[in-house]
């Protein structure tokens, strides 16, 4: 070979020795491109989950809300049965029931929901030129109004009434009731429910013994209360309505027919009738 190529390759030996390099790698690169976007993902993850919690915080609020106005207006009716149930009869103002009661903390979009909707509507408030008191479904001043009432259903054949109805009609009933003493009877319903009827002493009087063995001697297991009911309607006579809990029938399944129908097909070539020959069991056999 050239001595002078030699002398060249070896100086360029030389000279790549004496130059230091640096890579530059591809893995590292990628990494701190992962690492850039990192940050971003975060942020967009966390900007969801902050949304997330906005919304779900807004459905609570909301329910929050709604609960709150109707654990007010509960609030409201049974403080106001409590007080008519002790004798204090007079209506009050909205503000005069939201200072009794202690709901001043309430805003005024509520306090105009309680004046519009949830008072006036209430079955068991009534409004009187803008005041407000109990209405019980019987309202009942004194012992001599139960009494009064109590006979009336007993002559109209309706039956006793409901000691919780009492209760809640009468103020302090308790009391009431004990000082009527044996003038009403207290009858206790299956579901445990206390029914007070009129107890009419006029009617309490002995039946000949012979009298009592014809009634006991006429069956009516048969029969059921319809029909005794309309047989008394025939004969003139009211019969008193039920006050115990109504019984609430079974439905009946309807049965599936039994069996499948059969198919039928139309028949065709009738006009071929005595012409055709049935050869359905065979070939018949020539005599």
């Amino acid at each position: 070979m050239d001595p002078a190529l030699l002398r060249d390759r070896e100086l360029f030996k030389k000279r790549a020795l004496s130059t230091p390099a640096v890579e530059k790698r591809q893995a590292t690169s990628d990494s701190g491109s992962h690492k850039k976007k990192k940050p971003k993902l975060d942020k967009e993850s966390s900007s969801g989950s902050k949304h997330s919690t906005e919304s779900s915080n807004g459905n609570i609020n909301i329910k929050a809300s709604s609960g709150y106005k109707f654990g007010c207006l509960a609030k409201i009716v049974n403080y106001m049965k409590t007080r008519h149930q002790n004798g204090d009869t007079h209506f009050l103002t909205l503000d005069e029931i939201l200072d009794e009661t202690k709901l001043l903390d309430i805003s005024m979009k509520q306090k105009q929901w309680l004046m519009t909707e949830a008072l006036v509507n209430n079955p068991k408030i009534e409004v009187r030129d803008g005041t407000y008191g109990f209405k019980p479904k019987y309202n009942l001043k004194d012992k001599k109004a139960l009494l009064r009432l109590l006979d009336k259903h007993d002559q109209l054949g309706l039956g006793g009434v409901l000691l919780d109805d009492v209760e809640e009609g009468l103020p302090n009933s308790a009391k009431a009731i004990k000082a009527l003493g044996d003038q009403i009877i207290f009858i206790t319903r299956p579901d445990k429910k206390k029914i007070l009827f009129y107890n009419d002493k006029h009617c309490q009087f002995t039946v000949d013994e012979e009298f009592q063995k014809l009634w006991r001697s006429v069956p009516v297991d048969s029969i059921d209360e319809e029909k005794i009911e309309e047989y008394l309607k025939k004969q003139g006579i009211s019969s008193m309505q039920e006050t115990g809990p109504k019984k609430v029938l079974p439905v009946q399944k309807r049965k599936k027919q039994g069996g499948q129908r059969k198919r039928q097909f139309k028949t065709h070539n009738n006009h071929l009738a005595g012409v055709l020959e049935d050869y359905s069991d065979g070939v018949p056999v020539k005599k």
